[in-house]
């Protein structure tokens, strides 16, 4: 495996980041932990998750798998960077107030109950879910400020933030002192879907955050999805389904698969390989629901994409390019 460090921070992670949104709902306990086991003797050592993970009905069920596999001991706490979230509403029925958002109200709640749940005594990486209109970044940072003194909270990162919310995050905490602001934002990225590249990359990079692709396969259309169904291995369904029942989008992903078949490399492979050349790109979430699927993303850290390859991607999937320019002159 190997590693980077998260931004501008000291912290060491590795270049493929362990998705778990799967576990609970798709994934068994038992399995989840063996994913988790074989992750970790891989090498791969950020952990990512969130408290609404397990879906509806049975929110915060993801981190109490995470949190019985850190019980079975080995030091595998010690070992996992953990990184966890908050934002949504975890109120049964959704309907208290004062239980979803980013209040200090909620933070405090929030991380309590996740701490419980992952049975450990700290989070390494705090990430915020979504932006919340209604409240300030001075309130957020003091939430989080107090969290960091307990010893509750190492470090504070943002998820689906346009560019302007993250320089607005760091320059309030900049202003205010003490805690450092964001140093990573977990953003959705992918050959197929680029707009990242306007403007959140460059303003990740302004201000020293990682970024954290997920999505990394565009929901399954990046990852050999017409062989598959050639093979009767897959049948694509939701987002997958609209862009191949359209014929330019079916075009462009025969297209995608065409190259990556000339180049002898599986294209799920390809997806998460492009990724990891991409600047500022800490590492790609992956989220198997099998140790055979995570046995595949391991291969892309290895694997070296050619400057013909990448030429060839960039002209299936031609990115926007950074702001201005995208959209003028």
């Amino acid at each position: 495996m190997k590693y980077t460090q998260l931004g501008r921070t000291g912290l060491k992670v590795s270049r493929l980041v362990l998705g778990t949104m799967n576990f609970g709902p798709e994934t068994d306990e038992a399995d989840s932990h063996a994913i988790m086991d074989a992750a970790l003797d891989a090498g791969i050592n950020f952990f990512d998750t969130a408290n609404v993970y397990g879906r509806s009905g049975n929110r915060g069920r993801t981190e109490k798998i995470i949190g019985n596999w850190f019980a079975q001991g080995g030091d595998r706490r010690d070992k996992v960077v953990l990184a966890t979230k908050v934002y949504g509403n975890m109120a049964d029925g959704d309907a208290w107030p004062n239980h979803d958002k980013l209040s200090a109200v909620n933070i405090r709640r929030a991380v309590d109950a996740s701490l419980k749940r992952l049975q450990t005594d700290y989070i390494d990486l705090y990430q915020f879910h979504h932006i919340d209109r209604t409240t300030g970044f001075d309130e957020i940072w003091q939430a989080i400020d107090v969290l960091v003194q307990q010893g509750k909270v190492l470090y504070a990162g943002s998820s689906n933030f346009p560019g302007y919310k993250i320089a607005q995050a760091n320059e309030t905490a900049a202003r205010r002192g003490g805690t450092i602001g964001l140093v990573s934002e977990q953003c959705l990225y992918n050959l197929a879907e680029r707009r990242a590249e306007m403007e959140v990359i460059p303003a990740a990079q302004e201000y020293g955050l990682g970024v954290i692709p997920w999505s990394p396969l565009n929901g399954g259309l990046l990852g050999g999805v017409l062989r598959k169904q050639v093979e009767g291995s897959r049948r694509a369904t939701g987002r997958a389904a609209e862009t191949l029942a359209d014929p330019a989008g079916r075009a462009q992903i025969q297209a995608y698969e065409d190259l990556l078949d000339k180049h002898g490399i599986a294209p799920g492979e390809a997806a998460l390989a492009w990724l990891l050349t991409r600047p500022g790109v800490t590492g790609p979430i992956v989220g198997p629901r099998t140790a055979e699927q995570l046995a595949s993303a391991l291969r892309a850290v290895e694997l070296e994409l050619s400057e013909d390859l990448l030429a060839g991607l960039d002209e299936i999937f031609p990115g926007p390019g950074p702001s201005p320019e995208a959209f003028a002159w």
